[in-house]
């Protein structure tokens, strides 16, 4: 197989091992808080919103040392522990406590951290300036089916159901955990690069002195990452692409978690309300895989660069704010196990709220394949600690959303999100602008995504 082969082999193995990964653990939390609210009856006292708040603030924390850890154990062996971890949250649902679901939670946000760092350094390394717009875009339509899997599952196994029994909950688990847990043993075919030392290089007294020196220069690569991060966090264009990194993280909330809850909660939508929430992750997943094949698997037919497709995202983001506004009721996403009989501007409309659900996947691609795609061309030379920086942005506003889902009507969830995209895309265009201006400087084609 060509080098070229192999690299496109390991980006496919890197999407499906994280479709499985994540078929799992998005699929955990488009029902968590449903599960949860009908354990509270119980010993059980969690809430979902809450494991996801510690879950984002303590990813967001944990970027701090990602890239060392990473720089430290190899990007492989890095997501391998990490889907470990990942696997052991979702299988607390299987027999809940409270002590133990958020003690997960934290861990589960250390290795979350590991794992998109260890991810966007294995995807720069089999990527260079040609290839990282297409390979984005496989990388994220293979991570979105994890959307249509575990949901379809879930409409199917819940339909018609108004009340998740225990039995209900350990069959959907346990399934999940199994799910889990392929994915991460997916990660052991990932191809490493060529050994390039010279023959004459693999004697004995190299083995014997590279032994010697290897802590030493483990721990150099993990100090350097450190502080490349810290350095990475204070330039211009780290700066500005965070505002529009802070939107995903607000956007990954809602369609994650806020959405589906409020969808669940719509009494009028009857017998169907609580098998819907699979439906819409499965409409997300949709739009998702669809924005991903477009942008990143058409790319280098789309010649006029990465601002046209992040306009798109937010256009058809705002246009499903408008709609979800419109249909859902104001106190769904805080509504009390009972679900609310409280109507919005509308009849409450199954089609309409699937509608969002596919342009809320839609333009969420449009931004993360643009993000994935600039953050690797611009820091190549220093994947590690830029996706480490961009994970850091996205979770700790993902963990302020989720805090605030507790408390905020819906209105005021979806105008924050309108002000923080509208702004993350006039500094996304600034950045791109920037790029291009510099590769036209120096004679390169930029035409391209």
């Amino acid at each position: 197989m060509s080098s070229e082969g192999k690299k496109l082999f390991n980006i496919i193995i890197l999407g499906v091992s994280f479709m499985f990964i994540f078929t799992a653990f998005q699929s955990c939390g488009n029902i968590a808080q449903t599960v949860i609210t009908n354990l509270n009856n119980t010993d059980f006292h969690g809430s979902g919103y809450t494991s996801m708040s510690i879950i984002y603030g303590v990813l967001s924390a944990s970027n701090l040392i990602s890239p060392s850890l990473v720089a430290i154990v190899g990007p492989q062996f890095s997501m391998v522990v990490s889907g470990v971890f990942y696997s052991l949250y979702i299988a607390v649902f299987i027999q809940p406590a409270t002590w133990a679901f958020y003690t997960a939670s934290v861990l589960i946000g250390i290795a979350a951290a590991v794992l998109w760092t260890a991810q966007g350094n294995c995807l720069t390394e089999n990527s260079d300036e040609n290839t990282i717009g297409r390979n984005s875009g496989i990388f994220w339509a293979l991570l979105q089916f994890s959307l249509i899997f575990g949901n379809l599952y879930i409409y199917l196994a819940w339909q018609g159901k108004t009340h998740i029994s225990e039995s209900d909950r350990r069959t959907v688990f346990i399934a999940l955990t199994v799910i889990s847990l392929v994915g991460t043993v997916l990660f052991f075919l990932i191809r490493k690069k060529e050994d390039t030392k010279a023959p004459g290089d693999d004697d004995s007294t190299n083995e014997i002195l590279g032994e010697s020196s290897s802590a030493r220069n483990k721990m150099m690569r993990a100090v350097a990452a450190f502080k490349k991060s810290i350095t990475l966090s204070f330039t211009k264009e780290m700066l500005l692409l965070s505002v529009t990194t802070a939107y995903t993280g607000l956007v990954l909330t809602f369609f994650s978690g806020v959405y589906g809850t409020c969808i669940g909660a719509v009494n009028r939508f009857g017998s169907e309300e609580k098998s819907l929430i699979g439906l819409s992750g499965i409409f997300i997943g949709v739009g998702e895989i669809l924005g991903g094949g477009i942008f990143g698997l058409l790319s280098k037919k789309i010649r006029s660069g990465r601002n046209p497709v992040v306009m798109l995202g937010i256009l058809v983001h705002f246009i499903a704010f408008y709609l979800i506004f419109f249909n859902m009721p104001n106190d769904a996403p805080i509504a009390p196990m009972e679900g609310t009989d409280q109507v919005a501007y509308m009849t409450p409309s199954k089609e309409v709220a699937m509608l969002c659900s596919f342009l809320l996947g839609l333009g969420d691609s449009c931004f993360n394949t643009q993000l994935l795609s600039i953050l690797g061309f611009l820091y190549s030379e220093d994947s590690a600690p830029a996706f480490a920086v961009f994970k850091f942005v996205q979770s700790i506003c993902a963990a302020v959303a989720y805090f605030y889902s507790n408390y905020f009507l819906l209105q005021w969830q979806l105008l924050i999100m309108v002000l923080v995209g509208f702004f993350g895309t006039i500094t996304f265009f600034t950045v791109e602008w920037g790029a291009a201006a510099a590769l036209a400087a120096r004679g390169s084609d930029y035409s391209s995504i």
